[in-house]
């Protein structure tokens, strides 16, 4: 779990991005009160676009990358706009932020009346997305280079959508910021590295992100033809999409929250230590991030790490400590295989129920993901046994490379620890 930036000091990365995001959301402000609001008509509709999507997300599930994409959707689509029914628009890039902080701010005061909590950083990333976005586009449409660039028939559209491409790349570089400062605030062993992280939010870019920038720029589009009144037809599909990806994402989480509690039933039944399911989990993950997973293949990691202990139930006693490599190979074989066909059962996918079938194979015949959660096993057994601390059982690791664990799993295990200072995986 990813401890909440309020609960600590805040990080480095955190105040970066903050304080840039309020400088800019200050200068914007001054100077639209003092010049005035260009095109009044276009900012009320725009800015309701955008406080209407930051108040429908109420109710949005744990885990959600975007949990407006309307409001994100609107605050591109202004910050991509140049004319409006066929007449230029002169509202600036300045405006466009400056609409986009109000309309936040307005809804932020009806979540903050009802006692939930406002995202201050999802805020101050959209504002220096929507400042990117509208400080690429819109200088260069108000001075005619973008027309003797494109020109002014079928190829214009490849103007925003390069602006969109390059904002996209933009919005994942905070994104990758926070989101490690979030895994520092869990402890410094699962600190990613941030290039992984990085590479994480880009291949994100490819869900909701397309639709929520493909409608962001047909809807800047459409109310060039059509004026002001093309945001609400246009915007629609996207709001079915977003409570379709709620209901996905809710499925998802509860799906998660399965396969933690079947994890901890071995725990409960005396099969395996307190918290040692967790514990695998947690590292696991941070090893798979160290060596490059990302995305999908990393949740698949994390969740065979919960339950690779899950066929332990079948045992009428159970195994001291729950190191099941004291047991004959075919016994070990058995309780994966009974886990593997547990897991298929949760709903988590044939690659979580793989990863957990080939636990007692050897590791040369084994996909990484199964690698890793076998020498942080193994790991996690040897604290256990006290069997002289974690550097101790990292030397055991390490005599075992030859034909137990793969060398370069090892050593990505090693760097976490000393990340975290080798605190004993056994504690808590």
């Amino acid at each position: 779990m990813r401890a909440p930036y309020g609960s600590g000091p805040l990080a480095p990365a955190v105040l970066a991005v903050r304080g840039a995001a309020l400088l800019l959301a200050l200068v914007a402000l001054a100077h639209t009160s003092v010049r005035g609001l260009a095109e009044p008509g276009l900012a009320l509709v725009f800015g309701l676009l955008v406080a209407a999507g930051e108040l429908v997300r109420r109710g949005a599930a744990a885990g959600e990358r975007e949990p407006a994409p309307l409001a994100a959707a609107g605050a591109l689509a202004y910050a991509l706009l140049g004319d409006s029914a066929g007449r230029p628009t002169t509202h600036g890039a300045l405006q466009v932020i400056a609409v986009v902080v109000v309309a936040q701010a307005l809804a932020a005061v009806p979540r903050r009346a009802c006692g939930r909590r406002t995202d201050a950083d999802r805020a101050a990333r959209r504002t220096l997305t929507v400042g990117f976005a509208a400080v690429c586009f819109q200088p260069l449409y108000a001075s005619g280079q973008a027309e003797r660039w494109f020109g002014d028939g079928p190829w214009f559209p490849l103007f925003p959508l390069t602006v969109l491409a390059l904002t996209a790349l933009c919005d994942a570089v905070p994104a990758a910021l926070l989101a490690r400062s979030a895994a520092l605030a869990g402890g410094p062993g699962a600190l990613p590295p941030y290039g992984s992280l990085l590479v994480d939010e880009v291949r994100a870019l490819a869900g909701t992100g397309v639709a929520i920038g493909a409608t962001g720029v047909v809807t800047a589009l459409g109310v060039a033809v059509a004026g002001p009144w093309a945001p609400a037809v246009l915007c629609g599909p996207l709001l079915l999409t977003q409570v379709s990806a709620r209901r996905y994402t809710a499925v998802r989480t509860t799906c998660g929250q399965t396969m933690a509690s079947l994890a901890r039933a071995t725990e409960i039944a005396g099969y395996t230590p307190p918290g040692h399911a967790r514990r695998v989990a947690a590292l696991a993950t941070a090893v798979g991030r160290e060596l490059g997973l990302t995305g999908p293949r990393l949740t698949v990691l994390e969740h065979a790490a919960l339950m690779h202990d899950i066929g332990q139930l079948s045992l009428l006693d159970p195994v001291a400590d729950g190191a099941t490599a004291r047991l004959p190979v075919a016994e070990q074989r058995r309780i994966a295989l009974l886990g593997g066909a547990v897991v298929r059962r949760t709903g988590a996918g044939p690659e979580v129920a793989a990863v957990v079938e080939q636990q007692a194979d050897p590791y040369r015949e084994q996909p990484l993901a199964a690698r890793i959660v076998r020498t942080v096993n193994a790991y996690d057994d040897l604290c256990g046994e006290s069997v002289g601390g974690p550097l101790r059982a990292l030397e055991q690791l390490r005599l075992g490379t030859g034909h137990d664990h793969q060398p370069q799993v090892v050593e990505a295990l090693g760097r976490v620890l000393a990340r975290g200072g080798l605190t004993p995986a056994g504690a808590g």
